[in-house]
C-alpha cells in the first residue's frame, strides 16, 4: 500500500464539496431527502477507485474501516430512532403542548430567545447530551417560539448553542470524557480548564441573544392568545403531564443507559396519549377498533409512523403532526453514507496525510492550537463524526503538545473547543443531520445564529495567540 500525497488526499474532499454545492443549487432544502446521500456515496466511490488503483489499498481494508465506522455509530443510530419515537409521543400526549402552553403564559417574547439558550444549556449540563436536550426541551421551546413569531433560525441557533454549551462542559457528556481521556488529563481538571473559554462565549451569547430579543419581530399578544386557545382546543393541558420529563431527568441522573431512558420515556408518552388525549387517538386509529387493539395500535403508530393531526389551525396542525421513528430514516441514510465515505478516507490514509501536513507547518503555540482546531473541523467535514474529530487529532497531536511543553488540558480543551462544537455546523455531519431533522430547520438556516458553536473556536485561538491561561508542563516532563 502506498502513502497518498497531500494533493491526492484532497481530491475526494473536493469532489464531495463540488457535488454538494451542485446539489444545493438544484435541490435547495430538499438536498438531504436523497441527493446529498447519493453525492456522498459518489465521493466514497471516487475514494475507493483512487485507493484501489493508485494506492494499491486492498479491498479488505475498505471493508474493515467502513465496518468499524458503522459499528461505532450503531448506538447513535438506535438513539436517533428512539428520539424520533419520543418526540412523537411527547407531542401527541400533550407533554410538549403543555410545555409550550406554560412557556407562552410565563415567558415574555422579548426574553424568550435568551431564556431558551439558558434553559437548553442547563438541561444539557444536567443530561450530558445535546441530542437529548434538543429532542426534548428543544422541541418544546422551538414550538413555543414559533407561536411567538420568532424567526426559526434564531430559535434553532439559541437551542443548539445552549445544548452544545452544556454538552461541552458536563462531566456526564461523552465528548467531555473522551477529550479528557485522549489527552490523558483528569476529568474535573479538564472541565475547570474548559470553562476558561466557555464562560466568555456564554457571556457573548447572553448579550447577543438578549439584544436580539428586543429587535426581532414577534407576534402580538392578541395573536398569541388566539394560538393558545387553538392549542387548548386541540390538546388537554395539565401540569401533571410534566411528570414524564421529570422521570426522564431522574433516569438520566441515575445513569440509566440512554437507549433505555429514551425508549421508556417515549413509551410513557404513548401511554399518556392514549388516556389523556382520546380526541387525538381518534385521528390515529379507526374508531371501530376498541380495547387492547386500540391501545396497542395507537402506541405502535405514534412511535413508528407518520401521524397527521387536523387541528383546524394550520400552525397547530403542523406542530401536532409527527413522524415517529420513520421520520429519522433519511437521517440514518445520511449517517450510513458519511460513515462509508469516512471509512474509505481512513483506509487510504488520506485524513492522516492532510493532518500531518498541517502539523509540519506549526512553529508556535498559537499555530499549534489553530492547527488542532482546523484538524478537528477538517475531520468533522470529511469523517462526519464528532467522536472521530476528537479521537484522530487527539492521538496525532498529543506528543506534539508535549514537545511544545504544554499541559495535557490545553489539548483536551482545544479538542472540545473545536471537535465538539463544530460538528453541528457542517450540514452532512451526523450531529447537524440529527439536529436539523429534529427541529425541522436546515443547518445553513441556523448556522449564523448558533453563536456559541462558531465563537468558541475563535476564543480558543485568541487565548493561544495571546498566551492567555495557557498551562505549561513542568520542565522535566517536556518531550525533546
Amino acid at each position: 500500500m502506498k502513502k497518498p500525497g497531500l494533493l491526492l488526499s484532497l481530491v475526494p474532499v473536493l469532489v464531495l464539496i463540488f457535488l454538494l454545492m451542485v446539489g444545493v443549487s438544484i435541490f435547495g432544502d430538499e438536498l438531504t431527502g436523497g441527493p446529498s446521500q447519493i453525492a456522498i456515496f459518489g465521493a466514497a466511490v471516487v475514494t475507493c477507485l483512487i485507493g484501489l488503483y493508485a494506492l494499491k489499498v486492498p479491498w479488505s481494508e475498505f471493508e474493515e474501516q467502513v465496518g468499524n465506522n458503522l459499528k461505532a455509530t450503531s448506538a447513535a443510530i438506535i438513539i436517533l430512532l428512539s428520539i424520533g419515537a419520543l418526540t412523537a409521543t411527547w407531542m401527541l400526549s400533550g407533554i410538549v403542548p403543555t410545555m409550550i402552553w406554560y412557556g407562552l403564559k410565563l415567558i415574555h417574547p422579548r426574553i424568550f430567545i435568551v431564556l431558551t439558550f439558558l434553559l437548553c444549556a442547563v438541561v444539557s449540563l444536567l443530561a450530558g447530551s445535546s441530542w437529548t436536550t434538543v429532542g426534548t426541551i428543544g422541541v418544546a421551546l422551538f414550538g413555543a417560539g414559533s407561536f411567538m413569531g420568532i424567526p426559526a433560525g434564531w430559535l434553532a441557533g439559541a437551542i443548539i448553542s445552549g445544548a452544545y454549551l452544556g454538552d461541552k462542559v458536563s462531566p456526564l457528556s461523552d465528548t467531555t470524557n473522551l477529550s479528557a481521556s485522549i489527552a490523558g488529563v483528569n476529568l474535573y481538571t479538564h472541565v475547570r480548564y474548559t470553562l476558561l473559554t466557555t464562560l466568555p462565549a456564554l457571556v457573548i451569547c447572553l448579550v447577543v441573544y438578549g439584544i436580539v430579543g428586543f429587535t426581532v419581530p414577534v407576534t402580538s399578544s392578541v395573536e398569541i392568545d388566539q394560538q393558545l386557545a387553538s392549542l387548548h382546543q386541540t390538546f388537554h393541558i395539565s401540569p401533571w403531564f410534566l411528570l414524564v420529563p421529570v422521570l426522564t431527568i431522574i433516569m438520566i441522573f441515575k445513569k440509566v443507559p440512554a437507549l433505555v431512558t429514551l425508549f421508556l420515556s417515549a413509551l410513557a408518552g404513548g401511554v399518556l396519549a392514549f388516556f389523556a388525549q382520546p380526541q387525538i387517538i381518534d385521528q390515529i386509529v379507526d374508531p371501530g377498533v376498541a380495547g387492547f387493539s386500540r391501545f396497542f395500535g395507537s402506541l405502535m403508530k405514534m412511535m413508528s409512523s407518520p401521524v397527521t393531526i387536523d387541528a383546524g389551525d394550520p400552525l397547530i396542525s403542523r406542530l401536532a403532526s409527527t413522524s415517529g421513528m420513520s421520520g429519522m430514516v433519511n437521517t440514518v441514510w445520511i449517517i450510513i453514507a458519511v460513515m462509508l465515505f469516512g471509512g474509505c478516507l481512513s483506509a487510504c490514509g488520506m485524513v492522516e496525510t492532510i493532518t500531518r501536513a498541517i502539523i509540519a507547518r506549526v512553529r508556535r503555540t498559537g499555530g499549534l492550537v489553530t492547527a488542532t482546531i482546523l484538524s478537528c473541523i477538517f475531520c468533522n467535514l470529511t469523517l462526519s463524526d464528532q467522536f472521530m474529530a476528537i479521537l484522530l487529532p487527539g492521538n496525532m497531536f498529543r506528543d506534539v503538545y508535549k514537545r511544545f511543553g504544554l499541559a495535557p488540558e490545553v489539548l483536551s480543551r482545544t479538542l472540545e473547543d473545536s471537535g465538539t462544537v463544530s460538528s453541528v455546523l457542517i450540514p452532512w455531519n451526523t450531529c447537524a443531520v440529527v439536529q436539523s431533522s429534529v427541529l425541522g430547520v436546515a443547518t445553513m438556516a441556523y448556522f449564523p445564529f448558533a453563536i456559541f458553536c462558531f465563537i468558541t473556536p475563535l476564543i480558543a485561538i485568541a487565548y493561544a495567540v495571546f498566551n492567555i491561561k495557557i498551562h505549561k508542563l513542568p520542565q522535566h516532563e517536556t518531550v525533546q
